[in-house]
């Protein structure tokens, strides 16, 4: 749980990689980027905490199609769209699958900025979250296995 937040990038243009790597790490934020939904998907840690700045049109595999192989996965990593080719439909449906942002290229800096504090929030109240049930989980399951422990055990009937 004490590991630092990282914000993962995928996009396909080395510039825009480079540019919202650059303004992130300003902002004090790990980064890791990726130059496609391939590369990130054979690199990443579904436990590190964070969240994923995504384009959306990609050769290959595209954001809405990495969003799905993540949900797939059981992966809850919170998604920021980042897209130049956007479109209403496309945003809503991004949105209906989890999405937490879609902000259009170019993007302004401070509403980046913005969208990946809230999902780094986020992500992290979602981890505490599932580690307090886990702990109850645990806790309910040692309790379970004292009460068959000290169960007296019935004979069958003769």
């Amino acid at each position: 749980m004490n590991q630092s937040p990282t914000v993962f990038i995928v996009d396909d243009d080395a510039a825009v990689l480079k540019g919202l790597a650059r303004l992130l790490r300003s902002a004090r934020l790990n980064v890791m980027a990726f130059g496609s939904p391939q590369e990130f998907l054979e690199r990443h840690d579904p436990h590190a905490p964070g969240c994923l700045v995504l384009d959306l049109a990609m050769p290959g595999l595209n954001g809405l199609e990495l969003q799905t192989a993540l949900t797939a996965k059981g992966s809850a990593i919170p998604i920021i769209f980042l897209t130049g080719h956007g479109d209403i439909p496309t945003s809503v449906q991004a949105i209906k699958r989890g999405a937490l942002d879609f902000l259009t290229k170019p993007v302004n800096d401070a509403d980046l900025l913005k969208a990946v504090h809230a999902a780094i929030e986020k992500d992290r109240l979602a981890r505490l979250a599932r580690a307090e049930l886990d702990d109850i989980q645990t806790r309910l399951d040692s309790l379970t296995r004292a009460n068959v422990k000290c169960s007296p055990m019935s004979s069958p009937a003769s």
